[in-house]
């Protein structure tokens, strides 16, 4: 078994438990990519049981902190079935469910999904992507599923020295799915959509989003980023009068409108631009349009902190915009997905851009990941969706 040797008072995080060993924190020793080393301290204490990779910033990401802890079939085994065990505790009102969300879950860099019958993985990092097939195999025995995809396509394996791998790992059926989700069907590719194919972690919002409808009547409702128009479901099934969504996206857009059919809308009550939102942004306030409840969903401004100042100054901008449509008493339900954004700076940057916009308002409710993409408390790095809801104050 090879060791890695931490440098003097770098072992501090590792005592928290968090599971991320960085480059610069280690003294001596390596390894094989994904293979498994032993983590200790300056003075030779036991850390941790690490998946070492060899070309990534993060070295090392931490396995098991428990000394007598074998890291062999029978580990992956028992942390896929105690993860998706932990997903019964919790009344998900779908048949897509996050399963494993990596560090949150003990499993560093690897994410599934399940779409009904079907798994979607992605292998995110040296030590998921070695440990594969025994870990197909454990989340097969897991669910008693016998379908699982590999979506392993996220630019961090790059970062990890690791090729695009996507395609059938076990047996092999549709790609294109539809997925119940409350009352609504939500049509997806798990082959060509963003992520596994869908964003999960926005079932609670989406939710929100259409009791809100509900609760206050909206009749001209803004989607922004809409991808394949989750949310101009929920505004339509909350019975909004009409919805404009807008993506860059063609694709996307066609889903879109093929799911608003699929849950038998009037195509009428909804408008769908494939046009950069910053541009409409500007030509719907060149027009004098406004509207009741706006949503903004863009996609990873900052993936890092290093990205963070640039990232902040989009925000802003898109935020700016949105407040400018925004009528008085209308609602914002504005989302960062950066991990290089912290809750604490969106807060800042949304105060920043009513400010410049000349609107103030309240945050009547801050929006998260659903349950199932769980945030540790030794990891805070796993809080990368935050979410306002903030309504115009009346003039």
């Amino acid at each position: 078994m090879k060791t890695i040797r931490l440098r003097a008072g770098k072992e501090r995080s590792l005592l928290r438990r968090h599971p991320w060993i960085f480059e610069s924190a280690i003294a001596k020793g390596g390894g094989d990519s994904g293979e498994t080393v032993r983590v200790e301290s300056a003075e030779g204490a036991f850390l941790g049981w690490a998946a070492f990779s060899p070309q990534s910033k993060i070295r090392a990401r931490v396995w098991s902190f428990d000394e007598k802890q074998r890291i062999d079939a029978s580990f992956f085994v028992a942390a896929c079935a105690q993860a998706i065990g932990a997903r019964a505790r919790f009344d998900i009102k779908s048949d897509g469910v996050r399963l494993i969300h990596g560090e949150s879950d003990g499993l560093p860099g690897l994410i599934v999904d399940r779409y009904g019958d079907t798994l979607v993985a992605q292998f995110t990092s040296a030590g998921v992507e070695k440990w594969k097939p025994a870990i197909a195999d454990a989340l097969l025995s897991a669910t008693g599923l016998t379908k699982l995809y590999e979506r392993s396509d996220a630019s961090s394996r790059a970062l990890e020295g690791l090729p695009e791998a996507t395609g059938w790992l076990r047996g092999e059926g549709a790609t294109d799915l539809v997925l119940r989700e409350h009352d609504w069907k939500l049509a997806l590719s798990i082959a060509e959509g963003h992520k596994t194919g869908f964003y999960l972690d926005q079932r609670d919002s989406r939710h929100k989003f259409a009791q809100y409808t509900r609760r206050l009547g909206f009749q001209r409702v803004l989607n922004c980023y809409c991808y394949t128009g989750g949310f101009s479901v929920a505004a339509l099934a909350g019975g909004a009068g009409h919805v404009t969504s807008i993506d860059s996206s063609g694709p996307a857009i066609e889903k879109a409108k093929a799911n608003v059919a699929l849950n038998g809308f009037d195509a009428e009550r909804t408008t769908f631009m494939d046009a950069d939102v910053n541009a409409s942004l500007r030509a719907f306030a060149a027009e004098g349009r406004t509207f009741d409840a706006i949503i903004l969903d863009p996609p990873k401004f900052a993936p890092t902190v290093a990205h963070a100042e640039r990232a902040a100054r989009a925000y802003k901008d898109i935020n700016r915009l949105a407040f400018k449509l925004l009528e008085p008493g209308g609602v914002l339900f504005t989302y960062s997905c950066s991990g290089g954004i912290s809750a604490d700076l969106f807060h800042k940057i949304i105060a920043g851009a009513g400010s410049d916009a000349g609107v103030d308002g309240f945050i009547t409710e801050r929006m998260g990941g659903a349950p199932d993409h769980p945030m540790t408390i030794a990891f805070p790095e796993g809080e990368y969706l935050k979410g306002l809801v903030v309504i115009r104050r009346q003039a």
